[in-house]
């Protein structure tokens, strides 16, 4: 069990939930989750598992997927449906040409204040933990892209908006923010992660099919296995005398014609179709195992 399964993660569920859960079915503590999602979204949240928690490290920066809903009308305190409200409650009516025209400023690169109440680590601590104490938190701006944001339907106080956006990206901060635009105030009603990084809501499991399967012991095969993560990384088959050279983090070299020049890292896997090493470019085509599984 090195690899990572792909869970929907129902509404309510912590990621930490979804990991506790996975360390139980699959019988490991080696379980690691690669991107929060907050407990009232529900989608895409990637399970590393084993030995592939060592590779969580190339996911930090993966670009996701959401399909939400903003409620116009009033304000919270977490941004989101489960917060408590900040501003009075008012009845909009919603204009199509006026929500595109304020999401304009949301499209492209920009700098994006996360919510108070927020994984966000503030000198180590996430900013939830000071926002319960309750301490002032000040959070700072961060640069976010927007690559694509689409308007796509109003319905009564609420719009449903769809957004392709990179690491970082809170679309309860867009939310919030969209809200003060329009002069109403909004919050983030739903939200559900469609993609993360490579892997789409296609690749999702169910809790309750996880568990059907892990009934069975067929939990295996919901994994995705290490040798197919990071397809954008070349794969090199290495010998088995070279592969004991790999796993004890000596370098080893690729052929030019497998590995174009200046491909950072490589896919180091076994005849048998393991993987056994990340590889980082040290001089051309010769390559240092910078992760060991």
């Amino acid at each position: 069990m090195d690899g990572i399964i792909v869970v929907d993660k129902p509404q309510g569920w912590t990621s930490h939930d979804a990991v506790g859960k996975m360390r139980r079915l699959a019988n490991t503590r080696k379980v690691g989750h690669l991107g929060t999602l907050d407990p009232m979204a529900t989608g895409v949240l990637p399970l590393v598992i084993g030995r592939a928690t060592r590779l969580a490290q190339f996911y930090v920066r993966s670009d996701k997927v959401y399909d939400a809903r903003v409620r116009f009308g009033y304000s919270t305190d977490t941004y989101d449906a489960a917060g408590t409200a900040t501003s009075a409650p008012v009845d909009p009516v919603l204009d199509r040409e006026a929500i595109e025209r304020k999401l304009e400023p949301f499209r492209g690169e920009f700098l994006l204040r996360p919510p108070a109440v927020s994984a966000k680590k503030i000198q180590g601590v996430p900013a939830y933990r000071l926002a319960r104490q309750p301490v002032a938190v000040e959070m700072k701006p961060v640069p976010v892209e927007v690559f694509e944001l689409k308007l796509l339907e109003i319905e009564g106080p609420e719009a449903r908006i769809w957004a392709h956006c990179s690491a970082g990206t809170y679309m309860r901060s867009i939310a919030h923010e969209l809200g003060q635009a329009m002069g109403w105030g909004a919050h983030l009603s739903a939200l559900r992660r469609e993609r993360s990084g490579d892997f789409p809501i296609e690749q999702a499991r169910t809790i309750p099919d996880l568990e059907a399967l892990a009934a069975e012991g067929r939990l295996a095969e919901a994994l995705i296995p290490a040798s197919s993560l990071l397809p954008a990384f070349p794969a090199v088959i290495i010998d088995p005398a070279t592969a004991g050279l790999v796993r004890h983090g000596q370098d080893f070299a690729v052929s030019p014609f497998r590995v174009e020049l200046g491909t950072r890292y490589v896919k180091a896997v076994s005849t048998e179709g393991d993987l056994l090493a990340i590889g980082e470019a040290k001089l051309p085509h010769i390559y240092h195992p910078v992760v060991v599984l």
